[in-house]
């Protein structure tokens, strides 16, 4: 593996040979190790680029990054990772909800998106019942409180949800300065503040994957059958929870890679 030590710390890990560059995006509450599994499998054929989101390396300063701090850190990232060429995106959790504000903003920049459990969460056509929409403020404000208390109450609080929740990060790794989109997002929020959120309405071929085993979807129907009905688009779900490339690696790769290898 290759590491680029880039600016304000950041590292990016290049593995594998390849025409096509697959620049990888995690979420809460996770590194650029999430994929793993992905890498081995892919790697012979594309080359893989990861990194992790700023301040979610345990031991690196806590950072609250708004919309454009977060965009000019993925287009940083993407001119390292492939200045010539348009990347495939691998996005998951809150790396889809950067990776779809960077792609519509950068379109030029992406080629395609593999995007994982998060579709368009928020907008008008993604129905929850009052329970899902309770459980789901609970839990988001919880962990943007938590970023607030800081380290020594934020960190064992975060590692009890993350546990509850059941995110496969190893807890020591887990900590409140993960948290800061949660707490950047309700702030933002709660005090009418233009937070820059496009709505999401992706132009470029996408494959959506998403658990079938949780208590509610971050997508809607419509996202699913408007995907199913474009072509070279599609959506797909595996039996598992919210992290679907750990749950269920062996059909999440083959799905995967049989749909980059499709004929464009």
């Amino acid at each position: 593996m290759e590491t680029i030590i880039g600016k304000d710390g950041l590292e990016l890990h290049l593995e594998g040979q390849g025409d096509q560059t697959l620049v990888m995006i995690h979420g809460w509450p996770d590194n650029y190790r999430l994929w793993d599994r992905q890498v081995s499998a892919y790697k012979s054929r594309y080359r893989c680029v990861r990194f992790s989101l700023p301040g979610f390396e345990r031991g690196q300063p806590r950072q609250l990054l708004d919309m454009n701090q977060m965009m000019a850190t993925l287009d940083y990232v993407m001119e390292l990772a492939s200045p010539n060429k348009p990347v495939t995106l691998l996005i998951h959790d809150w790396g889809c909800f950067y990776g779809y504000q960077y792609a519509m903003r950068h379109p030029e920049r992406v080629s395609r998106i593999i995007a994982v459990d998060v579709g368009d969460s928020g907008s008008r056509e993604h129905k929850l019942t009052a329970g899902a929409k309770a459980l789901a403020l609970s839990y988001q404000l919880y962990l943007a409180l938590c970023w607030k208390l800081g380290s020594f109450l934020g960190n064992p609080l975060t590692r009890f949800i993350a546990k509850a929740m059941g995110a496969p990060a190893p807890r020591g790794e887990i900590h409140s300065g993960m948290n800061f989109p949660y707490y950047w997002l309700w702030k933002g929020l709660l005090t009418r503040k233009k937070l820059g959120i496009k709505p999401v309405a992706i132009d470029h071929p996408m494959l959506f994957i998403y658990g079938s085993n949780k208590p509610f979807n971050f997508h809607s129907q419509a996202w699913v059958d408007k995907l199913n009905g474009t072509e070279g688009s599609g959506a797909r779900s595996l039996e598992s929870g919210h992290w679907v490339m750990v749950e269920q690696p062996e059909a999440f790769n083959q799905m995967v890679l049989e749909w980059l290898e499709q004929p464009r």
